[in-house]
This record gives C-alpha cells, sequence and structure tokens, in this order.
C-alpha cells in the first residue's frame, strides 16, 4: 500500500503552505532537486569531459516519458515548453486560403495566437463551445488544437471521442497535455493524436525549461524541423568528426531538437516522472479524482456554483466555482494572507489538488474559505 504520507515528504513548501494550486505551478520533490544538484555537482567533477553521456542519461529519461505516455522513446522530444511544440507543428503545415484550425472556447491562449497569426495566410480560426464542436469540423478544417483539462475552467474534453472523430475526416488533432499529464493518465496508442506537447511545471512536477513532445512516426514523415542546429544531422555523435554540408535528419523525434538540452531540469523532469511510474499512474489518477470530488463538496458547502454540477466533462482534478456577489481574484488574495493558495482565472475560483495533497489540506482550505466568505 502506498505510503502517502511518506510521499509528502518530499514536498517541503506544503509543510508551511496549504497548496491547492498544481494548475499554477506544480510542487519539485526533493528527489528532483537532488537529481539536478547532482547534475551540477558531476559538471564540477568530471569538468563536463563525460558530456556525451549526459545524452545517454536523457535517453533514458526519454524512455521514462514514453513509459509514461504508452509511446517509444523514438517518438519524444524535448522542448522547453508547449508552445514550441505547436509552433513546430503548425509552422510546419503547408496552410492554404480557406483552411481552418479549431478549438475549444476559452482555451489556453497559446491556441489563439498562432491560429490568429496564420490569419495572415487565409487561415480561418474557429473558436466553438463542445457542443457545436463536431459541426464546426468542415472539409477545410486541417487542425484540431486543445488541451487536456481547460485551464479556466477544469472543462475535460473527451479526447478518445474527438480524436476518433476527427480520424474519419482526415483532421489533425493537437493535444496541449501541460494541463492534466501526471494527475491524468494519457495512451497515445488509444487518442492516437499527431502531436502531444507538454511543459513540465505543472501536473508533471519539473522545473520550468523541462517539456516534451510527443510526435506521431506518421507526422514525422513529413513534419521538418523549425530548429536547426549540430545535433540535426543523424551522425551528430561522432562529436569528434562532425558532418560538414546538409544534415541527414534522423527519423526519430529527436531531429526536432537542434542542439544542445537543458540537462539540469530534463534530468529533474526525469526523477518526478520516475517517482509517478513507481507510484502507478493509475493509483495516481485514482487519488487526484478522489481529492478533486472532496474539492466539489467544500465548493457546494460554501455556496459555490460549479460547472461540474451541470456537465460532467467539468469532473477534473481543476475544480472551479463561482461565489454569487464576491470577486475571484479578492478571495485569492485574502486567502493567500491566510498561506492558502489557490487561484482566479476568468471570475472563477479554481483549486487544484495533486497526489501530494490530502483531505487535512482539503480542511483547512474549508475552514479560511468560510472566514473569506463571511
Amino acid at each position: 500500500m502506498t505510503d502517502w504520507k511518506k510521499i509528502r515528504a518530499e514536498f517541503p513548501a506544503i509543510e508551511h503552505w496549504t497548496f491547492l494550486n498544481t494548475a499554477t505551478f506544480g510542487q519539485i520533490p526533493r528527489r528532483a532537486v537532488e537529481a539536478a544538484a547532482e547534475h551540477f555537482a558531476r559538471r564540477d567533477r568530471f569538468a563536463c569531459a563525460d558530456f556525451m553521456e549526459w545524452f545517454d542519461d536523457a535517453d533514458g529519461i526519454r524512455g521514462l516519458i514514453a513509459r509514461l505516455v504508452h509511446a517509444t522513446p523514438e517518438d519524444i522530444a524535448f522542448i522547453p515548453n508547449a508552445c514550441a511544440g505547436l509552433s513546430l507543428l503548425m509552422g510546419g503545415m503547408d496552410w492554404k486560403p480557406g483552411d481552418r484550425v479549431v478549438t475549444l472556447e476559452d482555451e489556453f491562449p497559446n491556441h489563439y495566437y498562432y491560429a490568429s497569426f496564420l490569419g495572415a495566410c487565409g487561415v480561418e480560426f474557429v473558436e466553438t463551445p463542445f457542443e457545436r464542436f463536431h459541426e464546426s469540423i468542415t472539409p477545410r478544417t486541417r487542425l484540431v488544437a486543445i488541451s487536456m483539462l481547460n485551464y479556466s475552467t477544469g472543462f475535460r474534453p473527451p479526447l478518445g471521442e474527438i480524436a476518433r472523430f476527427l480520424r474519419e475526416r482526415n483532421v489533425l488533432l493537437y493535444v496541449d497535455g501541460t494541463q492534466g499529464l501526471g494527475a491524468l493518465e494519457f495512451d497515445v496508442t488509444a487518442v492516437r493524436p499527431a502531436m502531444l506537447s507538454v511543459n513540465g511545471y505543472k501536473w508533471l512536477l519539473a522545473p520550468t525549461g523541462a517539456g516534451f513532445v510527443y510526435v506521431d512516426p506518421a507526422v514525422r514523415a513529413w513534419l521538418r524541423p523549425n530548429v536547426i542546429g549540430w545535433r540535426s544531422d543523424r551522425g551528430w555523435r561522432q562529436h569528434e568528426n562532425l558532418h560538414h554540408g546538409a544534415p541527414q535528419f534522423s527519423p526519430k523525434a529527436e531531429r526536432y531538437e537542434g542542439g544542445m538540452l537543458a540537462f539540469d531540469p530534463i534530468y529533474a523532469m526525469g526523477a518526478s516522472v520516475e517517482m509517478m511510474l513507481g507510484l502507478e499512474p493509475r493509483m495516481i489518477e485514482e487519488r487526484v479524482m478522489r481529492l478533486a470530488g472532496v474539492t466539489r463538496d467544500v465548493l457546494r458547502r460554501a455556496g459555490g456554483k460549479l460547472p461540474a454540477d451541470r456537465d460532467a466533462h467539468y469532473e477534473s482534478p481543476i475544480v472551479t466555482a463561482r461565489f454569487e456577489g464576491k470577486d475571484a481574484r479578492q478571495m485569492v488574495r485574502d486567502l493567500h494572507e491566510r498561506k492558502v493558495l489557490v487561484a482566479a482565472r476568468h471570475g472563477n475560483l479554481r483549486v487544484s489538488a495533486h497526489f501530494y495533497n490530502d483531505e487535512s489540506d482539503l480542511d483547512r482550505f474549508e475552514q479560511e474559505l468560510k472566514k473569506v466568505l463571511r
């Protein structure tokens, strides 16, 4: 049986804060900090003479990530943030006037900004509520870009259903897993997105600068790199005699990395992912969803109006509520003064518990929330 109290001790910040805000920043476990520190100590120990071995370590971490999402290591490339993945995909497509990009309403700004930028090429950008999603897909739709979880409402789109619908129409699916992966399971063999892009600093409990992208093998056959450097050539490991001339790209997703990697955050992300695999993603999801259910009960008792009470798609690790006559931003500030950390997004009070939380956090949140609402 998992000793959750022992796991909780991995996260020093929650000794001093009632932290219910992973959808903004996840807490980094001690073992991840130690992994990054060991990398710096190793640099001193060997004066970086072993730098090629760092890439071997990175490949091991690539393998851990592949296990987490049910991919192969060849499918995974490291990126500094999720928008790098989206830019790779959207920048590599052959757009024509009249083509369509579709996203769901109230999505994360990444999905608005690049699509709007393509408007100069005559590409149409469509934002739709989920109720009208299927009818918004037309023969001119080339790409659907959505998140695992909506950052401001907690909406959890049925990715499997959406993916099947789009495959039947030859529409590419891009999924941003920054909100969700690490709390929820994700199987690329079931969803089969063209791309899954993840910034690890939220639910994956990694430092900023650590992220990854899964690129479907069929997409890699036509998607050209948009960052090209010394590691673009498939023979880059022969670093004492690097190829001079046009690069011969590897068929692996590492072809999209281009140059040197940010090893310290990657080592830290690897330690967090290894911990999650040890805890078992299925068990993590069960715990997170149970805590989300407790959170919804707390917010209901406090008088909050929850979207989850009218639509089951809002039953997710990101729990939101509105309180009549109350400014969510001020509520967040008042709770912060009481060392309770939650967030406000577009008028919603947003609460996001991860597996390092427990019922004692939610008990204290309820106590302090009552005081704020008086």
